[in-house]
């Protein structure tokens, strides 16, 4: 078992290795959570060193530490291509797989991520996994929508809980509400993905099928990079 310590320590290091793809003039994805928060602490130096970049945030917890990093920010509205986008996972397979949202900003990370002609992702060792399932599939929802999609959530053979937060719904950036959808078997990703993204009301969800194409993963040997396998 890993420690938190040892964790950030870890995330610290496969971040470090994933920031010297950033070059200059790029427009650059960051993610959210503790693991992209790395990111941002990292790329700071080297902008105030000069390092000529535009981020696009993924939430405003993101948004406000790249401001205070002194990082240029634009908004995704009117962009067809971001050069790289750098985030964390919450689980990744071997196929480079991923389930993400824990930190509740998988919407426009999907957006940002999609944008992305380079899609990199971050993490200790311990995100890696034989196969997804461990972890939830978050589900950004309309709160009307909520009982629609939990009700499509257990005919697709899974089961839903709204994600609360001192006793009351979370709220995204974007004012919606989270499903965490649990399913006992995930090996038919793909269909259940398409499925979540076909129901009224369900905004994004957190199933990251093919939008990553580097893994930085850090162990205690040190980090290993892969690259999405050609055929995937």
């Amino acid at each position: 078992m890993v420690s938190p310590a040892d964790a950030e320590r870890l995330k610290r290091a496969a971040a470090a290795a994933a920031v010297e793809e950033v070059q200059d003039r790029m427009v650059v994805g960051l993610g959210t959570g503790s693991t992209a928060a790395h990111v941002v602490q990292l790329l700071a130096p080297r902008v105030a060193a000069g390092l000529d970049i535009t981020a696009i945030a993924t939430s405003r917890a993101t948004e406000a530490a790249a401001r205070a990093a002194g990082i240029r920010l634009a908004a995704p509205d009117d962009l067809t291509a971001i050069d790289l986008c750098i985030d964390g996972v919450d689980e990744i397979d071997r196929r480079l797989r991923a389930i993400k949202g824990g930190g509740g900003a998988m919407l426009l990370e999907k957006i940002v991520a999609t944008l992305a002609r380079r899609n990199i992702a971050i993490a200790d060792a311990s995100k890696r996994v034989e196969r997804l399932s461990a972890r939830a599939v978050p589900i950004e929802i309309l709160p009307a929508a909520q009982g629609l999609v939990a009700a499509e959530i257990v005919r697709l053979g899974g089961s839903a809980e709204l994600r609360v937060r001192d006793g009351d719904p979370w709220v995204t950036d974007w004012g919606h509400h989270i499903l965490d959808a649990r399913f006992a078997d995930l090996d038919d990703s793909a269909a259940i993905a398409d499925a979540l993204s076909a129901i009224p009301g369900a905004l994004g969800h957190g199933l990251f099928l093919t939008e990553i194409d580097a893994l930085y993963v850090a162990a205690s040997d040190g980090v290993s990079r892969q690259e999405r396998p050609i055929d995937e």
